[in-house]
């Protein structure tokens, strides 16, 4: 078979790789029927109105985690999935419900754009634990590409979608079918939990919930070295996204009038990366990862950024700025985030839980907030797009040292773990 040869999956592997690929496909299809109406919104409120809104996100993180630490510690993680994943269809049906009968539209749109800031990095962070969970580290060099293009497929499914269907619905009519596609993510979740049960039994961890207090997490990633660079790592990613989603919606704001057109471009832009991304997921992920390793896994996108950057300084047209978006994010989904994933694999499962999720929902969401109004300050100081790519140079920099540091410090690990498997 294609997968077993092309992945070197073995045949016990290949039940829950499949699962699981459906899993982030469902999942990435609602996020992405949701994502051109979260970026509408944000248009809506005003440019001048998202380091508000990306403050408001931050704050909002620093409310929630605390919550599903306290979840994680008490129900194990076969029910601790489904209570998120249904707190979450609520939340959406909900939404659905206020912008069809135009309940407070002004209010209803910043909490929307906040909500779904929130909604993408928990759903996806969970997913990803589950991931690290299930597999070891050497089977995540092989199979976390190929369940990264389930993710991939949604991403285009879901965009196209959403193109399809606005002008034939209203946006906000794209939230029950997002629902829906939450339904079918969390019964195939449910199904792996099923086939781990089968393969290795119950265990206590699996009958009852973590343990430790509501911000252990917090304590876990204070306490190591090794998740404190993960942190910078993604502290320096985000930042980078956060300059050019500014770009991007000052760029789509003076380029379309309508909203139903803007809505429509937003989805066409994800249409376009995510296509991209998924060839590279199954053409280039696993193999780079298994044979030059998570040193260059990590650094290669950074590295790519700062020379996208320093053309970005250098020719500030739309054009380039289109190009380092597109290498940002296809990059981000095919390589940086599996690779990044991969790293989790090689801690305990209160770190996998808890620990990542800080990282993933807190972390990122800070460096949002602190880019978001240092991009504001840079523009009041009168820096245009050439001047912010300067920064962003010397950021994209720091990242790829980051990178490099970190990937050695999980190949160390991760042969410290064959050695003790042997």
């Amino acid at each position: 078979m294609l997968l077993r040869r092309w992945f070197r999956i073995e045949d016990r592997e290949l039940a829950p790789v499949l699962w699981a690929f459906a899993y982030f496909y469902f999942l990435l299809s609602a996020y992405y029927l949701l994502r051109p109406v979260r970026d509408e919104m944000g248009v809506r409120a005003g440019l001048g109105q998202l380091p508000w809104l990306f403050s408001a996100t931050f704050v909002a993180m620093l409310l929630v985690t605390p919550l599903f630490g306290w979840a994680a510690t008490r129900l194990p993680s076969r029910r601790l999935v489904p209570a998120v994943y249904g707190f979450f269809i609520v939340n959406i049906l909900l939404f659905y419900l206020a912008m069809d009968r135009q309940i407070a539209p002004a209010w209803v749109a910043g909490s929307y754009f906040v909500w779904l800031s929130v909604f993408n990095l928990f759903v996806v962070s969970v997913f990803w634990s589950v991931m690290a969970d299930l597999f070891r580290p050497d089977q995540s060099r092989r199979v976390f590409g190929l369940i990264a293009a389930g993710g991939s497929a949604g991403a285009i499914t879901g965009p196209g979608l959403a193109a399809w269907l606005v002008g034939r619905v209203q946006p906000d009519g794209l939230l029950p079918l997002a629902a829906l596609l939450m339904l079918l993510a969390l019964v195939c979740a449910l199904r792996l939990f099923t086939w781990r049960s089968r393969q290795s039994g119950s265990t206590p961890v699996q009958q009852q919930g973590l343990g430790g207090g509501i911000l252990e997490g917090i304590r876990l990633l204070a306490g190591s070295r090794y998740l404190l660079w993960i942190g910078v790592f993604i502290w320096c990613y985000t930042s980078l996204a956060t300059f050019l989603y500014f770009e991007q919606a000052a760029v789509v704001k003076a380029s379309f009038a309508d909203s139903a057109e803007r809505t429509q471009a937003f989805a066409l832009i994800d249409l376009v990366v995510n296509s991209l991304t998924i060839l590279l997921q199954l053409f280039v992920t696993a193999r780079l990862a298994t044979r030059l390793g998570l040193s260059v896994t990590l650094a290669l996108l950074p590295a790519l950024m700062l020379v996208g950057f320093t053309l970005l300084a250098m020719f500030p047209v739309f054009a380039v700025l289109a190009a380092v978006q597109v290498v940002r994010r296809a990059g981000n989904y095919a390589v940086t985030k599996p690779g990044r994933e991969m790293l989790f694999t090689l801690v305990s499962q209160r770190e996998k839980y808890k620990a990542k999720n800080v990282i993933d929902t807190l972390v990122y969401r800070g460096g949002d907030a602190v880019s978001g109004w240092l991009f504001a300050g840079l523009g009041a100081l009168g820096l245009g797009t050439a001047g912010i790519a300067w920064v962003g140079v010397a950021l994209a920099a720091l990242w790829t040292l980051v990178g490099l540091r970190l990937g050695r410090m999980g190949e160390a690990r991760a042969a410290a773990y064959t050695r003790d498997e042997q």
